[in-house]
């Protein structure tokens, strides 16, 4: 069981716009930093210190494949934050509201 005080600390985590948006991409797949930083339009840097906060509150997991690194969810102990994934859009809808047809990484 979760105290609130843990719980508090990681949905303050989906109260920043950036972090929410990540995290409802990853509803349906792992992502690259790179695609992250392709998508968002921030430098890698700020990608990889967003994704920081995460992995330390256990909302988000890694997997390095070589020089790559790709996250994805890790919220099946977190039914509060599936809760609040279950209303944000599909990837698609996502990445026309940030005029992206598709997603150009290199990592691939």
């Amino acid at each position: 069981m979760k105290t609130i005080q843990e719980v508090a600390e990681q949905l303050k985590l989906l109260a920043d716009k950036t972090r929410l948006t990540m995290l409802a991409l990853m509803k349906e797949r792992e992502w690259c930093v790179c695609e992250f930083v392709d998508i968002l339009e921030i430098s890698q840097p700020g990608v990889s210190q967003h994704l920081r906060k995460l992995k330390a509150q256990g909302i988000v997991k890694e997997d390095k494949r070589g020089q790559w690194v790709y996250y994805s969810l890790n919220v099946e102990d977190k039914p509060y934050i599936q809760d609040v994934l279950k209303y944000m859009p599909d990837n698609k809808m996502i990445l026309a509201a940030l005029n992206k047809e598709c997603v150009t990484s290199v990592c691939k």
